[in-house]
Parts: C-alpha cells; sequence; structure tokens
C-alpha cells in the first residue's frame, strides 16, 4: 500500500512547522525506534508522529531542541496513542525525563478485547489487510543516513493508529470494556527509567554460575568486569563484546594459552586477536583474587504469603479463561503479590491495594477476597 509522503524532520525550522501542527491536534499518534541491539545504553533514534492528514518523522539525533513535545506528552487534555506504550514510556523517561497522561494504548486495548495476535502487524493485517514489511525492524536507527525503506517502515508505525483506536474503542464501548482499558492504560504511564548503574557483582546473575568453583567464580568476576568496561568503550551492547556463554566457558577452562583460548565457544579469530592477551592476563588475576562474596540473599517470602499468592495466581488463570484473555488482563503479577502481602480480609481494607486499580477493585474485589478469606479459613484449621 502506498502512503501519502511523510515530513521528516531534521531542522529546527521544519520542528517548529510540525510542533505548531501538533499543537493544534487534541490527539496524535507516536511511536519511537531506538537502537538496543547496536549500543550500551540504548537512545531514541526517531520519533514517528501522525496527525490526521499527517505523518512526521523527527530525528532527535541532530541537535532539536525538542522540549515543547514533552510538555505535549504531559498534557492531560492531548490524547496519544500508542501501541505497546511502555517500552517507549520508559526510553521517553529515561532520555528526555519525560512523562505521559492520557494514553490510549491499541496493544493493551486488543488484548482486553481477547485478540489472540496483538503485535501492530497481526492487527494491521486483519482489520485492515495492510501487510508491513517487518525486514527493518532490527535496523540501527541511530546509523545515518536512513534509507527510504527504513522511513516509509517508520512511517507505516504510526499511519494507521488513529484509525486503529477509533475501531478498538467503539468494540470497547461495545462490549462495556472501556472503563477497564482506561485504567490499564493509565497504569502503563507509571515507569520508571531502566539505566542502573553496573553492578560488579552481576556475574552471579549468569547462568551456570553455580557450576563452577571459588576460584573461577574469581575469574568471571574479572571477565564481566572487563565486557562492561569494553562495551561502555565501544558503545556497543554487551553480547557483541562476549556472550554469557563464552564469559562462563573462559572461567571454567581456565585457558593459559591463545591456542587454548581460541577453542572456547564463541571466541572468533578476530576477537581472539583484538582481546586474547588481556583475557589471558584476567584469567591470571582472577586465579588469585579474593574470592567473591556470596551473592546477597533476596528475603525469602513467607509461606502464607506463597500461599495467597498461588491461590490468588489459579484464580487469575480460571477467570482469565473464561474471559478468553490472557491471564495479566484480569490482574498484574504486581498486584497479586500486592495483595498477596497485604491479605486485605475487607472491602475497606481491600481499597488500600492501590496495585488494583479502581475498576479492577469493583470487577473482582468480592472474588478475590473470598480467596484470601479461604486462604485464612484454611491457615487457621491447620493451627488448629
Amino acid at each position: 500500500m502506498n502512503l501519502p509522503p511523510y515530513l521528516f524532520v531534521s531542522t529546527p525550522p521544519r520542528w517548529q512547522q510540525c510542533l505548531v501542527a501538533l499543537q493544534q491536534e487534541p490527539r496524535l499518534a507516536i511511536d519511537l525506534e531506538a537502537n538496543s541491539m547496536f549500543a550500551y545504553r540504548e537512545r531514541v533514534c526517531l520519533i514517528q508522529i501522525s496527525i490526521p492528514g499527517q505523518d512526521y518523522i523527527i530525528d532527535p539525533e541532530v541537535g532539536l531542541n525538542l522540549q515543547e513535545l514533552g510538555a505535549i506528552l504531559a498534557n492531560p487534555a492531548v490524547e496519544k496513542v500508542f501501541h505497546a506504550a511502555e517500552y517507549d514510556l520508559i526510553l521517553l523517561k529515561g532520555q528526555y525525563g519525560w512523562s505521559a497522561a492520557n494514553i490510549f494504548d491499541t496493544m493493551w486495548a486488543a488484548r482486553i478485547l481477547g485478540y489472540e495476535r496483538y503485535g501492530l502487524a497481526n492487527i494491521l493485517a486483519e482489520l485492515y489487510g495492510v501487510h508491513l514489511n517487518k525486514q527493518q525492524q532490527k535496523s540501527n536507527w541511530c546509523k545515518r543516513p536512513l534509507s527510504p525503506a527504513q522511513l516509509q517502515y517508520a512511517q507505516y508505525d504510526t499511519h494507521f493508529l488513529l484509525r486503529l483506536r477509533d475501531d478498538l474503542a467503539a468494540q470497547l464501548e461495545a462490549c462495556g470494556r472501556m472503563a477497564e482499558a482506561l485504567e490499564t492504560f493509565a497504569q502503563q504511564t507509571a515507569v520508571l527509567p531502566n539505566h542502573q548503574p553496573f553492578d560488579p557483582e552481576s556475574f552471579h546473575n549468569i547462568s551456570g554460575v553455580n557450576d563452577l568453583n571459588a576460584r573461577q567464580k574469581g575469574i568471571l568476576r574479572k571477565l564481566n568486569i572487563f565486557r562492561d568496561q569494553e562495551a561502555q568503550r565501544r558503545d556497543q551492547p554487551l553480547f557483541k563484546v562476549f556472550g554469557d556463554r563464552t564469559l562462563l566457558e573462559i572461567a571454567r577452562r581456565e585457558p593459559t594459552t591463545l591456542e587454548e583460548l581460541g577453542e572456547v565457544y564463541g571466541m572468533s579469530p578476530r576477537q581472539l586477536q583484538r582481546y586474547g592477551e588481556t583475557l589471558l592476563r584476567l584469567v591470571e588475576q582472577g586465579k588469585t583474587a579474593p574470592r567473591p562474596a556470596p551473592p546477597r540473599r533476596t528475603r525469602r517470602i513467607p509461606e502464607a504469603v506463597y500461599e495467597r499468592y498461588e491461590r490468588l495466581h489459579l484464580w487469575r488463570k480460571e477467570r482469565a479463561k473464561e474471559r478468553g484473555v490472557e491471564s495479566d488482563v484480569i490482574v498484574s503479577r504486581d498486584a497479586l503479590w500486592a495483595l498477596a502481602r497485604a491479605n486485605p480480609q475487607t472491602a475497606e481494607a481491600l481499597t488500600a491495594v492501590s496495585e488494583l486499580g479502581d475498576w479492577r477493585r469493583q470487577a473482582y474485589g468480592e472474588e478475590i477476597l473470598h480467596v484470601l478469606r479461604q486462604c485464612q479459613t484454611d491457615a487457621n484449621k491447620s493451627k488448629n
């Protein structure tokens, strides 16, 4: 399908022209492209926005002052239409400090309606016969210049969203699910940036680490720190420096020569040439380094809390099956844990569990209380 021409926004005059148009609209569709597969810390590489009659593709890599766009996102009088908003909102929060109000998430709308395939490409194909070419999905969006194929792919991500929003909204209204959807949309805006500082003890999270002895764990710790430093220096994701399995095998084998190192899983000739001597040195240092402290123990979940969670989880699964939706559409996992910990036994106590939300409290409150009261009754019986 041929789309109308988009406006590529890469200069201050073009941005001002775009901004004037956006500020006059009561709603807009928005999507982002990022470079998570190509950078140590992902960043926003393109911002696509559609309003009736015009698609914009904004280039944030050229130093535009986009703060007014942040004001639009935060304005509750303007509806922002996303498909799978959470990831985009996390990126915008982390990179620009922006928060969003009044969103409509077409992915969550589809999930609440019971769509089995709710990716944007699936829904556009099902509803409109539009077939997206996903060839550019894993592009390096921060590499310039962008190709015409990349820009057309980016345009497709928002061009149909306003139409899709209206069609899904009509379906939500028809089956009485709009209030549920609006509560879910609001919950999606409560995101936090995901940029956490590197933890030198994060080697404990590598699969297979518990099969190593203390000396080998010391080696793995050294290798893991080096990988992070090198990934930062080269501005690449960790896996493009070394995969977890490669680090684990180096630590397990404790190679002493380049030949032995070259036999390690995932070690390419180029990596061996670039890092071989450094890795061998780190192996030797790790052998004599102080033994790493054991991982911090997470606080053990009380058995009663875990039992309540399991029963709520079973109730949620059965309720979702009845409705023909996935379980987290009924109640989120975070809300289940909050309920299990708080163990409310009355409607008044249930209102204190903010993770549940008002709509779900009204829709499922009595069922949730029944599950928790039964747990309490069974717990009391077991004590007697």
